[in-house]
Formats: structure tokens, C-alpha cells, sequence
């Protein structure tokens, strides 16, 4: 229960007019309650006569005790109700009773609903707040953080615990704010008509709880192997789409047909488990609140037939109603106990994300970055994933306005050298400047403005033309648009779709080839229009017709600007103003194309494979 405290600390405080607005109406609710079953004992006693009119009006004072107060109100009403019987006559005294229980029950209703109306805002307004910072915070991690965890298994914290903890948690907080309250108001009352019987009955009570904690306590660990078991079978279910050309092309669909069964039968047997337990503990409450009750009949039923109890027998009968009020309350908060014990479980996946340090760390004094005017500076830079370093003493200079190129062979290092620039990596060793200043004295934002990326595979969302082409550039016209897809060879495939630029490109650009694809992308990034290009092997998976249509939009994308190119094909790259050949994280050779042709080294080994 102390992670739910905390839970409430951080997520209840912007609700807490709700919160005293919940609390105001279940207080009023139980008081309510009470004097509705208050009515039934002048009625027991009109209907079977329990007792004669015997009571006289007395007079009393704030300045008496607290038992005087409460002995003189309790003997009033009996005498006003009495007067009501010789003045009205029973039958007529019934229908003002039960006129005043109708009342008294239409309060107690109201409120119960006030309450419940109080408490939609706090569990719909918690569970949006928790959902927007999961999502700021994924948003906001580096991309190391996603090559070691999986995607299914993330979408299953966004979606499957985040829903968890609404059910579980979030649907218990009526129960957490209503219930006590109910509780403590029905044991004062009992406690104030006959503190023996409510000992006597508070000491049955542990036994139960006890019992029920029992049932509750392996939930939460239950309930965090099928949250996890449930991200395996979103991860395969991910990775199934996502390569469901390679699983035909192999006639492997008996293969993950059977993965999937396995994993699937595994969270049936979880949460069947959890289930169980979780439906026993309603059938074991209310066999020992039964239990409870039957004993307190023959304990108290025995002192009022034996004259001495401090309550007759209409009010033991009123007395047990309250007493089993208390019991649904009571289960109710046990009840809520358990369910608050499973949904931790997702609350503690959840917090997994949220509590992830960002390793890309924001300068608490960053500074300006307006424009980019000279160069960018490798100095000394090394850097690694894990244990092995992929880049390895890294020292160059880029001019701006120049072109430079990184080739090699694949895990040389390459695509993580350019990633250093826009700081989706920190480096281990060394630094990188802008205009002779550390890029981890900017804000990551400044640095990202003034770049534009161009990927091997093309980024695209689910989404028409024009919205992915103006992709993170704010208030740009339809003009603007169709200029940047025109100078990126897209304008005229764009324009023979059935609706233009409002047409939709489908999943990740499914609707269109890999060059289509491509120019789109370009034409994203000559729209941003950034002084600094980064190319990252942007030609490669392309045919020779794409790739012709594609390089001419590059070569109209890298005019003016400084341009970090990495390559395969390095017949894109032979107008480079400097060509970088990187071999196990160092760069081993560089200089133009022709200079490195006659150097006879990796270059030209490079050149030659490509040209057999």
C-alpha cells in the first residue's frame, strides 16, 4: 500500500477539489445511512409492540456530558415518536416513518452518487496524466535505450500496464476514499450503543483479514509475469508484421504459428491462476461475514434474553444492520487491497520507463546556437555501445558548406560517427564541436534545428503527403510544399494520386515504391531546409532508375550546405570534397576521390569490388 500513497502523491494533487468533494459526500452518504436505518426501530416497536409508551421529554444543555447528550437526544426521540402513535394512531405514524425512510435513502443515494460523480475525473485525469508522461518520457529517451529493450514490450507498458492500473488501482479509489469513512462512522456508532458487543465483534474481525491478505499477496507477482509474458506477445506479434514477407518466403508459418501457441498458452495458464485467486477471495469474505454475524446473533441475542444487554431488541436488530453494513465496506476495501496489489505490478513496469535515466543529459546553462557559421570538430573521439568501441580516436574537421563522405565496411562505424552530431549518442571520449564549442553545451533542440536527415530507409507515418512532408516544420503554405517535393522529383507522382497532397501513403509509406518513398523524405528535409545534411546511406537499397531520380534531388537537396554523407554505392560520392574510409572505428584513409584511387589502399579495394 505504500507505493499506492506514493502513487496518490504524485498524480492526485491537481484533483484534490474532487478528492474533498468524494470525501464530503460519502461522509454525508453514511450519515444519511444511519438515520435510515434508524426509522426501523420505532417501527419494530409500532409493529409487534416491543414496547409501551413509557418516555418523558427532557431537558438538557451543551454544558452536560457527552453520554447526557447523547442518553437525553436518544430518549426525545423515542417520546417524540411515541406522541406521534397516541396522537395520529399507528397506521398513520407508519407512513410518516416510512415517508421520512423514503427521504432519508433519497439523501443517502444522492450522495453516494455525488461521490462516485466526484471520483470520474481523478481516474480518467490520473490515468491521461500517467499515459502522457510514459509517452513524453519514451519520446525524450535516446535511441540506446530502444536497441536494448523491445518494442512489443514497450507498447505493452503503454497500453496493457498503463489499462492494468486503471482497472486495478485507479478503480479502487472509490473504494479507498469511500470505504474508511463508512467504517470508522458505523464502529463509532456501534461502539456508542454497545461497546461490549462491538469489542466482542472486533476481536472475530483479524481472522478474516488475515485470510483474505493471504489470498491477495501472490497477485502482484502473479500479475507481473503475465504483464510481461503479454509484451513477448506483443514483440512477436510486431515482429511477425513487420517481417511477414520473410516468414512466407521461408514457408516458416507452422514455425511462428507454434511460437506464438506456446507463448499464448503460457499467459492463459498465468492469468487463469490469477484469476482463481482473485474470484475466491469475494465466496471467503462473505462466508466469514455470514460466520460473524450468526455468532454476534447468538452472543448479543443470549445477553438481551439473559437482561443484560445495554440495548433492547429492536435496537439489537438495528445494531446488527449496521454491523452489516460494515461488512460490504469491509470486504470492498480488502477487495480493493488485493486489486491494488496487482495493479503495482504494471505501476512498477511502468516506472521502469519513467524512471530511466536519459543519458543525453541537458546543460543547465546551455548556450545560443543560432546559426551555424564555420565548422563541425571530431576531437579525439571514441565511443561505444557496450564493452567493444566502434569508434576509436576520431579526429576530423568539417568545413561548412563542404561535403564529406564516410565509406567501409558494414560495422565500421560509419552511421555512428553521424550520430554523434545530433547527439542521439554522447560520446565516451573526446568531443564534437560546433563553431569550436562542445555540441553538450547546446540543447539538443538548437543542435536538431539546424539538421536535416536523410536514411536509408525512409521514415514515413501513416499520413497524406503534405503532412509528412512538413513533418516538424510549423505554418509552412501548400506553395512552399509543392516547391520542396518539385526540387525532390515528388510533384509529379504526388499530383497523379486520386486527392494530391491530402492523399494517404498508408503504413510507413506502404502505398508507394522505395524511390517514391525516398523523395518524400527528401522533399521533409529540403522543405526544413537545414544549413547541416546528414545522408545516411541514402541511395542504397534503391533500383538504378530510382536511385538516378533519387541522387538528383540529393544533389539539389546538398546545394549550399554542409553535407555528411554515408555511403555503399560510392559512385554517389565521387563529387566529395573529402572522402573518409573508416576500418574497425578508425578512419584509415582520406582525401578525393582520384587521391585515394592512386593511395592503392582500402578505397581502391572498395572501388574495385563495386566495379566487378
Amino acid at each position: 500500500m505504500n507505493n499506492f500513497w506514493i502513487l496518490l502523491k504524485r498524480f492526485v494533487p491537481p484533483y484534490k477539489k474532487y478528492v474533498g468533494l468524494s470525501l464530503l459526500f460519502n461522509l454525508l452518504s453514511a450519515v444519511s445511512s444511519l438515520f435510515s436505518f434508524a426509522a426501523i426501530i420505532p417501527i419494530l416497536q409500532i409493529l409487534f409492540g416491543m414496547e409501551s409508551s413509557k418516555s418523558s421529554y427532557i431537558n438538557w444543555e451543551w454544558s452536560d456530558g457527552m453520554s447526557q447528550i447523547g442518553a437525553a437526544i436518544k430518549n426525545n426521540l423515542y417520546y417524540a415518536v411515541e406522541q406521534m402513535v397516541a396522537y395520529t394512531g399507528p397506521q398513520m405514524a407508519l407512513m410518516y416513518l416510512g415517508i421520512f425512510l423514503i427521504f432519508t435513502t433519497a439523501i443517502k443515494v444522492g450522495t453516494t452518487y455525488m461521490a462516485m460523480f466526484s471520483m470520474v475525473p481523478i481516474r480518467t485525469g490520473v490515468v491521461r496524466d500517467l499515459r502522457n508522461q510514459l509517452y513524453k518520457k519514451i519520446v525524450s529517451l535516446p535511441l540506446g535505450f530502444f536497441s536494448e529493450e523491445r518494442k512489443g514490450d514497450i507498447m505493452s507498458r503503454m497500453l496493457g500496464d498503463v489499462n492494468e492500473i486503471e482497472v486495478s488501482i485507479m478503480s479502487s479509489l472509490e473504494l479507498v476514499f469511500k470505504n474508511p469513512i463508512l467504517i470508522f462512522i458505523y464502529l463509532s456508532v456501534m461502539f456508542a450503543m454497545s461497546w461490549e458487543l462491538t469489542i466482542f465483534v472486533l476481536l472475530l474481525l483479524p481472522f478474516s483479514g488475515w485470510l483474505i491478505g493471504r489470498i491477495g499477496r501472490s497477485l502482484k507477482a502473479r500479475s507481473q509475469v503475465g504483464q510481461q509474458q503479454t509484451g513477448e506477445m506483443l514483440s512477436q506479434i510486431e515482429e511477425t508484421l513487420s517481417g511477414l514477407r520473410i516468414v512466407k518466403a521461408f514457408n516458416a508459418e507452422h514455425k511462428v504459428q507454434n511460437r506464438f501457441a506456446k507463448i499464448n498458452e503460457n499467459i492463459r495458464l498465468t492469468f487463469t491462476r490469477m484469476n482463481n485467486r482473485h474470484n475466491l477471495a469475494h465466496p471467503v469474505g462473505e462466508f466469514i461475514g455470514t460466520v460473524v454475524i450468526a455468532i454476534l446473533m447468538w452472543f448479543g441475542g443470549s445477553l438481551i434474553i439473559n437482561n443484560s444487554s445495554s440495548i433492547g431488541a429492536a435496537e439489537f436488530i438495528y445494531y446488527i444492520l449496521i454491523f452489516y453494513s460494515i461488512i460490504q465496506p469491509a470486504k470492498d476495501l480488502s477487495r480493493a487491497t488485493y486489486s491494488i496489489r496487482k495493479g503495482m505490478a504494471s505501476l512498477d513496469r511502468v516506472d521502469m520507463i519513467l524512471n530511466t535515466e536519459n543519458t543525453i543529459v541537458e546543460p543547465e546553462n546551455p548556450q545560443p546556437l543560432p546559426s551555424f557559421n564555420s565548422t563541425i570538430e571530431f576531437k579525439n573521439v571514441s565511443f561505444r555501445y557496450q564493452t567493444e568501441w566502434v569508434l576509436k580516436n576520431i579526429n576530423l574537421t568539417i568545413e561548412k558548406g563542404k561535403t564529406v563522405a564516410f565509406v567501409g565496411q558494414s560495422g565500421s562505424g560509419k552511421s555512428t560517427l553521424v550520430d554523434l552530431v545530433p547527439r542521439y549518442y554522447d560520446v565516451e571520449e573526446g568531443e564534437i564541436c560546433i563553431d569550436g564549442i562542445n555540441v553538450k553545451n547546446f540543447r539538443t533542440h538548437d543542435i536538431r534545428v539546424h539538421l536535416g536527415n536523410v536514411n536509408q530507409e525512409a521514415i514515413l507515418f501513416n499520413d497524406s503527403f503534405y503532412n509528412n512532408i512538413t513533418f516538424g516544420v510549423e505554418n509552412a503554405t501548400m506553395e512552399q510544399v509543392m516547391e520542396a517535393a518539385r526540387i525532390a522529383n515528388a510533384h509529379d507522382f504526388i499530383m497523379a494520386t486520386e486527392a494530391g497532397y491530402e492523399t494517404n501513403i498508408g503504413d510507413r509509406g506502404s502505398k508507394l515504391s522505395g524511390g517514391q518513398r525516398q523523395r518524400i523524405s527528401i522533399a521533409r528535409a529540403i522543405l526544413k531546409n537545414p544549413p547541416i545534411l546528414i545522408l545516411d546511406e541514402a541511395t542504397s537499397a534503391l533500383d538504378t532508375e530510382s536511385e538516378k531520380l533519387v541522387q538528383e534531388a540529393l544533389e539539389n537537396l546538398m546545394k549550399s550546405r554542409t553535407t555528411l554523407v554515408v555511403a555503399h554505392r560510392l559512385s554517389t560520392i565521387k563529387r566529395a570534397d573529402e572522402i573518409c574510409v573508416l576500418h574497425e572505428g578508425r578512419i584509415v584513409e582520406r582525401g578525393k576521390h582520384n587521391e585515394l584511387i592512386k593511395l592503392n589502399g582500402y578505397y581502391k579495394r572498395l572501388v574495385d569490388m563495386q566495379a566487378f
